[in-house]
C-alpha cells in the first residue's frame, strides 16, 4: 500500500471510546497537538453497553477522574436522568455515586466538548499499522494510507481488535453495538512484537419500552437530592425517570438451562475468557443453581428513545431462546426485542507488559489504555486513558510520569493491579480491591488529587479556587468545632433528646460530633457560632463541607489507624529497585521469582511484594541486595 504523509503530532490517540476521549483531552490541555483517530466518530464516547456512569468502586474512578481535571464527571452531570447515591446503610469508604444516562446526549456533549478544545484533532480513520522504528514508536497509518508521525501513540481500541459477534451458532465478525471490527492492527501489533490474547464480554437485549406492563414491576426511583459527579458542580437539579425491578423465576431457568448447548458460551464457539464479575444469565444460572430468582433492572436508555437495557441479562444464546426466555419474566410476557444480546470476542494485551505509566515496555512512547490493557467498564476505561495521556504529555515534556499508588487513588490500585498483578479475565474495580478505602473515600478525591492535577496543568483557575476554598472552610470549620466548647447547662438537653449520654464536664463540639447519634446538622441547635458560605448572608455552609467534616471527625479513629498503615507502605514503596537490576544472576532468589521480576520490572520492593509468584523470602532477598549496594555506595 502507497502510504502519504496527512500530519505531524505530539500525541496520536488510536480510539475514541472513554478511554480514548480522556486520552485525547489530556495531552491537548496540557499544550500538545493531539489527533485523535476513530473507525466511526458516531462511536465517540459511545455506550455499547449499559447506560449509566459509576456504581460500586467505579463512581470512585470518576471523582478522581473529575478531581485530576478529566472530562467523565462534567459529562454524565450534563446527561444523566436518574442519580443515586449507592451504599448509603454503609460506612462512607463505600458510598458510591451511580448516574443513568442518556446514551446519545452522553455522546453529543462529549463530542461537543472534544471538537470545542484547543490543540485537539479528530478525524474518522481506521488505524491498520504502527510505524516502529529502533523500538521507538514514530506514528500509524490509517486504511487509505494516510500517514500521521507522532513523538507518541496511545491506543485505546477497546473490543474492536478482531471483533467478533456471537449469538446462538451466529458467529460474525463485528465491533460493539453493530459497528465494524478492526481486523488488520492486530497483525502490525504482533509484528511489533506485541503478545494478544482474546477476551470475551457481552450485553443485554433491548426491548421495546412500550410492550413492557409496568404494573408488575417495582419501580426504582432516583434520590430527592442529586449529588454531582464533578466537584464544578455544587448541585443539579433536574426531573429523572425511574428505572424499574423484575425477577426472573423457575420457568425462565428451564427454557436457559435447555438450551444451553445452544449457547455460544456453553456451545464452545467462544474461547476468550469473559468477566467473573458481570456474568451471563446462562452462567448465572449455571454457577448458581440454588437460587430460585435473579435480578434484572429494566433501564430507559434515554429520554427521546422508546428502548430500555435489561441490566443483568447478558447472554449470548440464539435470538429466539432470547425472546422465549424474556416472556416468562414477570412485565416481560409480550415484550419485543430491538437489538438481541450478544457476546463478543476481542484482542487485547497482557497488561503485565506494560509500565505503572501505563507505557509499554517493548516500545518507547507507546501506552495504552483501557480494554485494550484487559479491563472492563467505561470508567476503568476513562480511568487509565486520562494517565496514559497525562504521561504521553509529561514524556515529551521530559517530565516524571504521573503514577498514583495504592494509598493515594482508586486509579492507583486499578493501575497497579492490572500491571503488578495482571488479570486473567477482564478487570473490574471494587471496593474490596482498596487497602486503604477508608481514605481513598469518593467524597474528598479533590482533596487528594487536586494538587497533582494542577501542578501536571489539567486543573483550571476557577477549579482550583472552588478547591481552596473548600479546603480551607474544612480545616477553619475542624479548628472552630475543637475550640468551641459546651457545659452540661448548654447541652444535656439536646444530648437526651438524641439519646446520647449527658455530660459530666465542658466538652468541644468536636468531641459532641464524633458521638454516632449526633450529626453535624443537630450542632446546629447548641452550636450558635456556625459560619456562613462566603459571599452569602443567611445560607449555611454547603452540603459537601459539612459532609467532609463529619465524616473526618466521625471515622477519625480509623483514619489515624490507616494512616499509620500507609506510612509503613510507603516504607516499602520507597525502597527503590534499578529497571535494569540483573535478577537472574542474583543468588538466593527463586527460578519463578527470576521470571516473574524480570517480566515485570518493579520500581520498587513495595511493588514486588505484590507481584504473584514472588515470597516473603525472595523480598528478604531483594531487600538484602539493596543493603549492600547502600553499604558499597556508602564505602565511596
Amino acid at each position: 500500500m502507497n502510504t502519504f504523509l496527512m500530519g505531524e503530532y505530539d500525541v496520536i490517540v488510536v480510539g475514541a471510546g472513554h478511554a480514548g476521549c480522556e486520552a485525547a483531552l489530556a495531552p491537548a490541555r496540557m499544550g500538545m497537538k493531539t489527533l485523535i483517530l476513530s473507525m466511526t466518530l458516531e462511536s465517540i464516547a459511545m455506550m455499547p453497553c449499559n447506560p449509566s456512569i459509576g456504581g460500586t468502586g467505579k463512581g470512585h474512578l470518576v471523582r478522581e477522574i473529575d478531581a485530576l481535571g478529566g472530562e467523565m464527571g462534567l459529562n454524565i452531570d450534563k446527561a444523566f436522568i436518574q442519580s443515586t447515591m449507592l451504599n448509603t446503610s454503609k460506612g462512607p469508604a463505600v458510598h458510591s455515586l451511580r448516574a443513568q444516562a442518556d446514551k446519545q446526549q452522553y455522546h453529543n456533549e462529549m463530542k461537543k466538548t472534544m471538537e470545542a478544545q484547543e490543540n485537539l484533532d479528530i478525524k474518522q480513520g481506521e488505524v491498520v499499522d504502527l510505524i516502529v522504528e529502533n523500538g521507538r514508536i514514530c506514528g500509524v497509518t490509517v486504511k487509505t494510507g494516510a500517514r500521521y508521525n507522532a513523538k507518541c501513540v496511545i491506543l485505546a481500541t477497546g473490543t474492536y481488535l478482531k471483533g467478533k459477534i456471537f449469538i446462538g451458532d451466529s458467529a460474525t465478525e463485528g465491533g460493539p453495538n453493530g459497528l465494524a471490527p478492526a481486523n488488520q492492527l492486530s497483525a502490525s501489533l504482533e509484528n511489533a512484537g506485541i503478545q494478544l490474547r482474546r477476551f470475551k464480554t457481552g450485553t443485554p437485549a433491548r426491548i421495546d419500552g412500550r410492550t413492557v406492563d409496568y404494573s408488575k414491576t417495582t419501580p426504582q426511583y432516583g434520590d430527592e437530592h442529586n449529588v454531582p459527579f464533578s466537584f464544578m458542580n455544587d448541585s443539579i437539579e433536574k426531573k429523572q425517570v425511574p428505572c424499574y425491578l423484575t425477577y426472573t423465576n423457575e420457568k425462565t431457568h428451564e427454557i436457559i438451562r435447555k438450551n444451553l448447548k445452544r449457547s455460544a458460551l456453553y456451545g464452545g464457539q467462544i474461547v476468550g475468557i469473559g468477566p467473573r464479575y458481570c456474568p451471563s444469565i446462562e452462567d448465572k444460572i449455571v454457577r448458581f443453581a440454588d437460587k430460585e430468582r435473579h435480578q434484572s433492572f429494566i433501564e430507559p436508555e434515554g429520554l427521546n428513545t422508546c428502548e430500555m437495557y435489561m441490566q443483568g441479562m447478558s447472554t449470548s444464546l440464539p435470538e429466539d431462546v432470547q425472546v422465549e426466555f424474556y416472556r416468562t419474566i414477570p412485565g416481560l410476557e409480550n415484550v419485543k426485542i430491538v437489538r438481541p444480546a450478544y457476546a463478543i470476542e476481542y484482542d487485547c494485551i497482557d497488561s503485565t507488559m506494560l509500565k505503572l505509566s501505563l507505557e509499554h515496555r517493548l516500545i518507547q512512547n507507546l501506552f495504552c489504555a483501557g480494554q485494550f490493557n484487559g479491563s472492563s467498564g467505561y470508567e476503568e476505561a476513562a480511568a487509565q486513558g486520562l494517565i496514559a495521556g497525562i504521561n504521553a504529555a509529561l514524556k515529551i515534556q521530559e517530565e516524571d510520569p504521573l503514577i498514583l499508588d495504592r494509598s493515594e487513588a482508586y486509579i492507583g490500585v486499578l493501575i497497579d493491579d492490572l500491571v503488578t498483578k495482571g488479570t486473567s479475565e477482564p478487570y473490574r474495580i471494587m471496593t474490596s480491591r482498596a487497602e486503604y478505602r477508608l481514605l481513598l473515600r469518593q467524597d474528598n478525591a479533590d482533596l487528594r488529587l487536586t494538587e497533582k492535577g494542577r501542578r501536571i496543568g489539567l486543573v483550571s483557575d476557577e477549579r482550583y479556587r472552588r478547591f481552596l476554598e473548600k479546603k480551607s472552610l474544612v480545616e477553619s470549620e475542624l479548628t472552630r468545632l475543637a475550640q468551641t466548647t459546651v457545659g452540661p447547662k448548654d447541652a444535656d438537653e439536646f444530648l437526651i433528646k438524641y439519646n446520647s449520654t449527658p455530660l459530666k464536664q465542658r466538652c468541644s463540639l468536636l468531641d459532641l460530633l464524633k458521638r454516632p447519634q449526633i450529626t453535624y446538622e443537630n450542632l446546629t441547635e447548641i452550636d450558635t457560632g456556625r459560619p456562613f458560605t462566603p459571599g452569602t448572608e443567611s445560607a449555611p455552609i454547603s452540603g459537601h463541607i459539612a459532609e467532609q467534616i463529619e465524616v473526618q471527625v466521625k471515622y477519625s479513629g480509623y483514619i489515624e489507624k490507616q494512616l499509620l498503615q500507609v506510612e509503613r507502605f510507603k516504607k516499602l514503596e520507597e525502597k527503590k529497585l534499578s529497571p535494569d537490576l540483573d535478577y537472574d544472576s542474583m543468588d538466593g532468589l527463586r527460578l519463578e521469582a527470576r521470571q516473574k521480576l524480570s517480566k515485570i520490572r518493579p520500581l520498587s520492593i513495595g511493588q514486588a511484594t505484590r507481584i504473584s509468584g514472588v515470597s516473603p523470602a525472595d523480598i528478604n532477598v531483594l531487600m538484602i541486595h539493596l543493603e549492600k549496594n547502600r553499604r558499597t555506595a556508602d564505602d565511596k
